[in-house]
Order: structure tokens, then sequence, then C-alpha cells
């Protein structure tokens, strides 16, 4: 789907005379450790590694993360997946936001939601951060809710006391066989969002 796409990465920064409104920053929210790569929880981390494997994208350790960089007519993405684990994930996006001077409207946070059903998507401008730790810390750091956030659906289906085993727990075989077509809406979903912009993106895609 993406062969048409301009691939590029660097480790120097060729970038620092770019328009800061052509520079996006995505960030796929996850823990790391290979017991969580599976896990709903880290819904976030598989959209931005399934970008990074379709376009065979170079990945650079870098402080508070792992980050690839995507150049496409004249605007740069940045896939960035904090390693402070969940519950301090605005480290790693304040970090990077400031360092790149990338505007807060060109950042766009994938996370995972209980609210919705599972692979329904939610794209909204701001919001609360629903119970969601890394969201949370995310606004604590960042003074506001007002990020572009892209949700995906986890569905709510625990009993009750066992959310935390449901979250951090794996995809059941058919969750599994329906991720790589959510994958794809939702790496079409990063590309709008870069280059038609949020609003128009919103209309695209919320509801798909």
């Amino acid at each position: 789907m993406f062969n048409w796409l301009t691939r590029f990465f660097s480790t120097s920064n060729p970038n620092e005379n770019l328009n800061p409104m052509n520079k996006f920053l995505i960030v796929g929210l996850g823990n790391i450790g290979t017991e969580y790569i599976n896990t709903r929880h880290n819904i976030g981390f598989k959209i931005v590694d399934y970008i990074i494997e379709k376009e065979n994208l170079s990945v650079q350790a870098v402080k508070l993360g792992s980050l690839a960089e995507w150049k496409h007519k004249g605007k740069v993405f940045y896939f960035l997946k904090p390693n402070t684990y969940m519950n301090l994930s605005g480290k790693a996006v304040k970090y990077w936001m400031d360092k790149e001077k990338i505007p807060l409207e060109n950042i766009l946070i994938i996370a995972d939601d209980l609210n919705l059903p599972f692979g329904a998507i939610r794209i909204r401008k701001k919001g609360s951060d629903g119970g969601h730790n890394g969201l949370k810390n995310i606004s604590l750091l960042l003074n506001t809710t007002e990020y572009p956030r892209f949700r995906f659906g986890i569905s709510d289906q625990f009993k009750k006391g066992q959310q935390i085993d449901y979250v951090l727990g794996v995809w059941n075989a058919t969750e599994m066989e329906k991720l790589k077509e959510r994958c794809t809406t939702a790496a079409a979903i990063i590309l709008n969002f870069g280059l038609v912009g949020l609003d128009n993106t919103m209309t695209a895609f919320n509801g798909k």
C-alpha cells in the first residue's frame, strides 16, 4: 500500500531549518519488553511498528525511546515509541516536541481505549484522558489536554476486577486476525493527518 512513499532516514538532523508546521510527531504508546509485545495496551507500539516494517524504515535508539524518520512531499514524520513505560509517556513526548520544535497541533498520540469496541477508531483534537495513564501523564507534562489523539478500541470484555489483566493480556485469535486490516487503516490515518490535516482526517476516518 505504501510503496509509493519516499523513504528517508538520517542519524543527523537535516531538518533543523524545515518549517515546524511540516514536522509531525507520531507517538505510539506502550510498554517496553517482550512480554508486552502483543498486549492490548501496546496497540500504539503495534501501529508504529507496522508502518516501520512495511516501509523498511530505520529505527534509532534515542533519548527516552526509539525513533524512525519518514519524509514525504516536504513533510517529516517522526515515529516515536517511548521507553519510559506507559505511565511516564509524557517525558518522551515533551522532550521530542521541544527538541524538534514540533507544534502541539502536529503531534498525534496513539492509545488504546476500553470504552470503544475492538478496532473502532476515534480521532479527536482534544479530550480527557479517560482513565488512560499514558494520556494522563502527557496532559500533565504538556499542561494541556488540547492535543490530537487517535484512540483505538480494545473493548471492555472483562469481568469485574480484571481490567488490568485484560489490558495487559494478549489479543485473542479473532482480534489478531483482524489487526492487520486495522493497522492498514491506522497507517492511512497517520498519513492523512500529515498531508491533509486533522479536520479532514477526522471526517474521513472517524467511525471507519
